[in-house]
């Protein structure tokens, strides 16, 4: 499918005007964390560009601050974006480019334009200004490039207290940029590098190596979020400044926000590390891992971040338009199970005991390929709790009672009779009859049944843990409110109920549970415990919040 949208403009004029004759691409994740479904729009936005336009898609770690990054981050992004379908031609690290960075660095400081400053880094900001004030000079730019040099040497070689010296580029102070504010772009970090190990202690900042990797890989086009559409004169001043031969253009388009989630990495490790969640692919959680792990289908969310086009601004997006994406790719592709989430015992007096009879029924009638199977029924099956009231039920109950008369979904009609309670007074039985010439496919059809309800036979089944999910954070908005006290309580609602009993599914099979939702096989599953997540329901509950 050809997607367009105005960076797709961009990239076809380039083209066509012969500025490039393909399109290559990046993503420049920080392994500081696992991605989200924002992330998202840039991977399939960089992929998709590149081999619409003839190129190809780089994945690129910028791991330049050893500190908080780990390769447990590396293989699990790794992992996400081959899930997503977004395949890299090749896998690099900005620490790759270590060697070459500090070349350059050594050219700025030989042209005059890079000066080591020993102010702190609380005086560094204090100097810089803000966007009324300009910036002030600091007491240490206008050092000897000998000086300089000398100077970076030696904070390379490690004769420096982490912190105590950085090199600048020398831009303008005054500048209304704050960006161009002579920013950072080595400091002294001793730490041990997950490429690198301890070759280096002094390490280049983001803006820094940045466009320096672009120009080294040939990317033409360097697709961000907006946020980094104010560090673009600074990325092109690299770029220029450093000499690169290849000089790629930056273009930004929107962040995508998904309302009423958590995607900030830093409040996704707190909830992680507090225990408040799974882990970061907690099925609440629109981690791409998440995602996977509940069941999403990777196709529904680039048909998502497609349907959504690609914005210049910032914009919020609900869930549910995801949601709706995965409803149209498993009505297809998810066979249909019948599972109890609630079981309520159906006793049904007047079929023969011991006997047990196998009814045929397709899997999935929009998919014949899914083809059929046979699903037992005897004297006792379960059905939904929700399905049966002992009132006399209104007229817009469509299901079991007392006095009313049901199809148990492939198989008969049933009628409740009578019910058995335990000491509490809660219903633990309902006895009923069942009509035998009513057997479903049989063509009768003297009467109508109220209602057409499923269930699973009491005898032939697997028990089955089954997760539901609802938004993680009661109130976004709440800034004071610590996270720990705005989970919400009915996030993770876990039922023990019964599924049929030949399924023996792998971690990641998904299923259409009958007049429910649909389910996926989660990651805790063993050889003898089943555990599946809700999906998303059969239809969208979703309702506008009131503003």
């Amino acid at each position: 499918m050809e997607i367009n949208h105005f960076i797709n403009t961009i990239i076809e004029e380039d083209i066509r005007s012969g500025k490039h004759e393909k399109a290559i691409t990046r993503f420049p994740p920080e392994p500081n964390g696992l991605l989200h479904l924002g992330h998202a729009r840039a991977i399939i936005t960089n992929y998709t560009m590149a081999q619409q336009h003839g190129g190809y898609f780089n994945l690129r770690f910028d791991d330049t601050n050893p500190v908080k990054e780990d390769t447990v981050f590396v293989e699990g992004i790794k992992k996400d974006i081959a899930w997503l379908g977004c395949h890299w031609k090749n896998l690099l690290f900005a620490s790759d480019y270590f060697d070459e960075m500090y070349k350059r660095a050594l050219l700025l400081i030989e042209k005059g334009d890079a000066y080591v400053d020993d102010l702190s880094a609380e005086e560094i900001r204090e100097y810089r200004g803000d966007f009324t004030t300009p910036g002030k000079e600091s007491p240490y730019r206008n050092r000897s490039i000998k000086e300089n040099m000398d100077l970076f040497i030696a904070m390379k070689d490690g004769q420096f207290d982490d912190g105590s010296r950085v090199l600048r580029a020398k831009i303008d102070m005054a500048s209304p940029n704050i960006n161009l504010r002579d920013p950072v772009i080595y400091r002294i970090q001793r730490a041990t590098h997950h490429n690198t190990g301890d070759k280096w202690c002094i390490y280049p900042m983001y803006d820094y190596a940045h466009p320096i990797e672009d120009a080294i890989e040939g990317i033409t086009h360097s697709l961000c979020s907006l946020e980094f559409e104010d560090h673009r004169p600074l990325y092109d001043w690299v770029v220029e400044h450093c000499e690169m031969e290849e000089v790629p253009r930056q273009i930004e388009f929107g962040k995508l926000y998904i309302a009423g989630a958590v995607t900030g990495k830093r409040y996704i490790k707190q909830l992680v590390e507090e225990g408040l969640v799974m882990g970061w692919d907690d099925p609440r959680l629109i981690t791409l891992s998440g995602l996977r792990r509940r069941g999403i289908p990777p196709m529904a969310i680039h048909d998502f971040i497609i349907a959504l086009g690609l914005p210049k601004s910032q914009g919020e997006t609900e869930i549910d338009m995801l949601y709706q994406y995965v409803r149209d790719h498993l009505k297809h592709d998810a066979p249909v199970t019948f599972a109890v989430l609630d079981p309520l015992k159906l006793v049904i007096d007047n079929y023969p005991e011991g006997q047990v009879e196998y009814l045929d029924v397709v899997n999935n009638r929009e998919n014949p390929d899914l083809g059929s199977k046979s699903i037992p029924f005897s004297r006792e099956v379960y059905i939904e709790r929700e399905d049966f009231i002992e009132q006399k039920p209104n007229k817009k109950w469509r299901r079991l009672a007392l006095d009313v008369e049901v199809r148990l979904m492939h198989a008969y009609f049933v009628k409740a009779n009578s019910v058995v309670k335990d000491d509490d007074g809660n219903i633990i039985e309902v006895h009923c009859t069942y009509d035998p010439n009513t057997k479903s496919g049989s063509g009768f059809n003297d009467r109508k049944p109220n209602g057409n309800i499923h269930f699973v036979d009491a005898t032939h089944n697997k028990k089955a843990e089954i997760r539901l999910f609802d938004e993680l954070i009661t109130d976004m908005d709440d800034k004071d409110t610590p996270f720990r006290e705005k989970i919400n309580p009915e996030s993770l609602i876990v039922k023990e109920g019964f599924i049929e009993e030949h399924i023996n599914p792998n971690i990641g099979d998904t299923f259409q549970f009958a007049r429910n939702g649909y389910y996926s096989v989660d990651s805790d599953t063993t050889k003898d415990y089943i555990v599946f997540n809700r999906v998303v329901e059969l239809r969208s509950s979703y309702k506008p919040k009131a503003k």
